[in-house]
Formats: structure tokens, C-alpha cells, sequence
């Protein structure tokens, strides 16, 4: 099933629900960056929320940017995207092997530790958004909740999830709920306790439900209101052999010079999809001209 994000209002229109299947996304980026199951885990999550986030942005222009650096083995994450939305990213130390925690899931809050969220905006104002929040537990979707209260004053629940066997990703995505200013204290109190007895996102998908009948379910409104569909993110990432011929340049003649008189070529690698581009002593000495 193609990765999708779903709208839709519930409770006569006093609450926003976000809802996102971002399986085959994280999966592509298991693949190109060999991501140990936790670090799947923890960078999936992230992947699953920016692309929630950068579909909000209103322009084809706006760029979202979000890191994660804590001082767990981890490290750094980074993701960018467009409200497309196409996301690419990478992980600091993609190979992180840890033991189950408590419950016998992966650690992620182990993985990632003590750190903070940085989410950078660029919306075509003359400075970029930016916004800086504490991790409360490493386990990213209750930093993204806490983000939303302390760095936008809006009270949301996120969930987010990534279910990786042997094989890869069984499934991942997540759902963003948001009340609206006439939500009141009764509706969100049972918005609460739908929540809690609807169970993991990723195993609401890896049962096969629906991203429709994932919201009835979170929600407990069987008349939910769909507001836009059709919206399908991807992992994709836009680097070319002109944006890396553009990097040596800016070395500066006399380091180019230093490269050629040591190698025969030089091999230069994307870090967000690992695409390996390479310059012979000939090329570089193009560029040096």
C-alpha cells in the first residue's frame, strides 16, 4: 500500500486529526543508510513526523528542517523536506545496538538520551522559524508533543510508531491530533480515553487498518469528516553531480590542488541517499580553471 497522510475533522468539526502510513518511506531509508532495527525505530519516527509537519507548510517553496541530537549512541538525526512532501535525511551513527527495555520493545529513548529538538522553518520570511525544545524522554513522539506546548503553544497528541522484524519494516506511521478552540474539557477527556484503548499506531497498521478507520478508532467518532487525502510523502532525495562540483569549488583552488596531486580521482558521497559521485584528476582540473 502506497504511503498516505489523511485529514479529517472529528466531533462536529471541534477536533483535527492528522493520520500518516509512512511504511514504505522508512523502509527506503532502512535500506539506503543500513539502519541497525533501533536506530529504524528512532529515525523512522522522525521521518514519519516531519513529513506530517512539512505538509502544513502552505508553499512548494517552504523547507522544514528538524534535527535530534542527544548524547545517546545515536548521537544526531536530520531530516529536511518540502510540503510536498519529499523528506530525505541521515543518521549520525546508523548502527546502534542495544538490549530491549522493560517492555520488550526497542530503546529508542536509550538510543537517542538526553538532548534537544531544533526545527527550523524557512516559510519565505526574511529570518527562518526556528524553535528549540528540551527531549523529555528520547522517545520522539512525546517530544513532538512537548515541542508543540512549548515552542507553538498548541496542545497535541502524537503518536508515532515503527514495527521492524527481520525482514525490515513491518509498518510505520503515526497520527497528529489537535483540539480546536470549542473543544471542550468533556470532548478531550474522551478523545483521552479513546486514545489509550486504541492501542500502537504500527500495530493498528500491521493489523491492515485503514488510516480512516485508524482515526475512528483514536477518536471513538464513527462520523468523522474527511478535510483532504491524496497526499503521498516520499523518501527522496534531490542531490546531483552539479551540487558536488559545487562543494569542491568551494574548497578553494589550493586545496583542489592538494586533492589531485595525491589521487587519481576524487569519490564524494551524498550522505542522505549515499549516491556516489566521482571526479577524475581531469575533472578537477576543470574546475580548478
Amino acid at each position: 500500500m502506497q504511503d498516505e497522510i489523511i485529514k479529517f475533522l472529528a466531533y462536529n468539526g471541534k477536533i483535527s486529526v492528522v493520520c500518516i502510513n509512512s511504511t514504505e518511506m522508512v523502509e527506503k531509508a532502512r535500506k539506503i543508510h543500513d539502519l541497525s532495527p533501533v536506530t529504524t525505530a528512532a529515525f523512522g519516527r522522525m521521518l514519519t513526523m516531519t513529513a506530517i509537519m512539512a505538509n502544513e507548510m502552505k508553499n512548494a517553496k517552504d523547507k522544514i528542517t528538524i534535527q535530534i541530537k542527544g548524547n545517546g549512541p545515536i548521537q544526531m538525526m536530520l531530516t529536511t523536506a518540502n510540503n510536498f512532501p519529499k523528506i530525505k535525511g541521515y543518521v549520525e551513527n546508523p548502527v546502534v545496538d542495544l538490549p530491549l527495555n522493560e517492555f520488550g520493545k526497542l530503546d529508542v529513548g536509550q538510543a537517542i538520551g538526553n538532548g534537544y529538538i531544533n526545527v527550523i522553518k524557512d516559510i519565505g520570511l526574511k529570518e527562518p522559524y526556528i524553535g528549540i525544545c528540551p527531549l523529555v524522554s528520547g522517545e520522539i513522539a512525546e517530544d513532538f508533543a512537548e515541542y508543540f506546548a512549548k515552542s507553538e503553544q498548541k496542545n497535541t497528541a502524537v503518536a508515532l510508531g515503527v514495527l521492524v522484524d527481520k525482514n525490515g519494516v513491518k509498518s510505520a506511521g503515526g497520527y497528529i491530533i489537535k483540539p480546536m478552540p470549542d473543544a471542550t474539557n468533556e470532548d478531550i477527556l474522551k478523545l483521552e480515553q479513546n486514545i489509550f484503548k486504541a492501542g500502537s499506531i504500527s500495530k493498528m497498521l500491521d493489523e491492515k487498518l485503514s488510516l480512516e478507520e485508524i482515526s475512528k478508532k483514536i477518536t471513538g467518532d464513527e462520523d468523522i469528516k474527511l478535510i483532504e487525502d491524496d497526499i503521498n510523502p516520499k523518501y527522496q532525495c534531490n542531490c546531483n553531480r552539479n551540487r558536488f562540483e559545487r562543494g569542491l569549488i568551494s574548497l578553494g583552488k589550493e586545496e583542489l590542488k592538494k586533492l589531485i596531486e595525491t589521487q587519481d580521482k576524487i569519490e564524494t558521497t551524498c550522505q542522505f541517499c549515499n549516491k556516489k559521485y566521482e571526479f577524475t584528476k581531469q575533472e578537477i582540473e576543470e574546475l580548478l580553471k
